[in-house]
């Protein structure tokens, strides 16, 4: 197993194909992740917890933006432990099937769970992460319009925040055969940077992304996009297990993990729509749509056949 999959990153390795990015322009949908991230985040979806009602509200409204942009939503619920009380979580999945590659899976993921209610206080989860939730709201509406060679998997996670739970559920029990899955592309928080900074995780481990990040971030001169964060034995600095991507990484899938440093509202009540950088996101949300039209395009793999 572990033989095949790196001669599937070999083969990556060897065909990239440079210098096709999507234009910036042709990305139409941030203004409506805009829109849904300030729904998700709002006060009465209580922060999101797993288990809650404010958690089956944002999953509710996910399942109808998606169904209103004409797709079939599945739910994969799964069940854990949580200080030894079980919890159930409720993924949400769509399957696009690709023109060329159909047997090729490309996975898009971000979580929609956030830490709920604390006394007083409540956890909006504006950056993290009904950014990334959000987002895969406008990526959904672009491939509506646009065919890919890959077929695509849009997951939204639950239970993130209490031990990753979503994505070790989808690797472990996944909606396609594992060996299908040639990327996972994960974002969470993704929309506050008052540096314009959005952060490429994952290129120390898999280089042969790195390029391809280049080509498209040459189109959007308005963001940072800059790489790092996945140096092993680096701590904290390391962000390889800190999010939903980490589960495809320990199974030998390849992953990049989208997403910004730390600020001050990270894990705080602060963390509010008001403190959105607006254009920050929305050219975020163009460019990682773009990423993944030109890396659709851009390589393949023994799959690809």
């Amino acid at each position: 197993m572990k033989k095949l999959k790196l001669s599937i990153l070999l083969a990556i390795c060897t065909v990239i194909i440079a210098n096709r990015p999507a234009k910036s322009q042709n990305i139409k949908s941030p203004e409506l992740a805009v829109k849904a991230l300030e729904v998700l985040s709002a006060d009465d979806m209580e922060g999101r917890k797993t288990g809650t009602e404010g958690n089956t509200k944002a999953r509710t409204y996910l399942i109808d933006e998606f169904t209103k942009l004409g797709y079939e939503v599945q739910t994969d619920t799964f069940s854990f432990r949580s200080t030894l009380e079980p919890v159930q979580g409720i993924n949400l999945l769509i399957e696009i099937k690709g023109q060329k590659y159909p047997d090729s899976y490309i996975v898009i993921s971000a979580h929609y769970d956030h830490l709920g209610i604390k006394g007083d206080d409540i956890y909006n989860g504006t950056d993290d992460n009904a950014s990334g939730s959000a987002s895969l709201l406008a990526i959904a509406a672009e491939l509506k319009k646009k065919k890919t060679q890959h077929s695509i998997i849009i997951a939204a996670f639950d239970a993130e925040e209490m031990g990753l739970q979503g994505a070790k559920h989808f690797v472990k029990h996944p909606l396609v055969d594992q060996e299908k899955i040639a990327l996972n592309i994960n974002m969470d928080m993704v929309s506050q940077s008052e540096k314009d900074e959005l952060y490429a995780c994952g290129t120390y481990h898999y280089p042969f992304l790195k390029e391809p990040i280049e080509n498209t971030a040459k189109h959007f001169t308005d963001i940072k996009v800059l790489f790092g964060h996945d140096l092993p034995n680096s701590g904290h600095d390391d962000w390889t297990g800190q999010s939903d991507h980490y589960p495809f990484y320990k199974a030998e899938i390849p992953f990049v993990y989208f997403g910004v440093e730390d600020h001050p509202y990270y894990h705080k009540p602060t963390d509010t729509f008001d403190k959105l950088t607006k254009e920050f996101y929305m050219n975020a949300v163009a460019f990682i749509t773009a990423f993944v039209f030109d890396i659709d395009k851009e390589f393949k793999s023994k799959l690809n056949n």
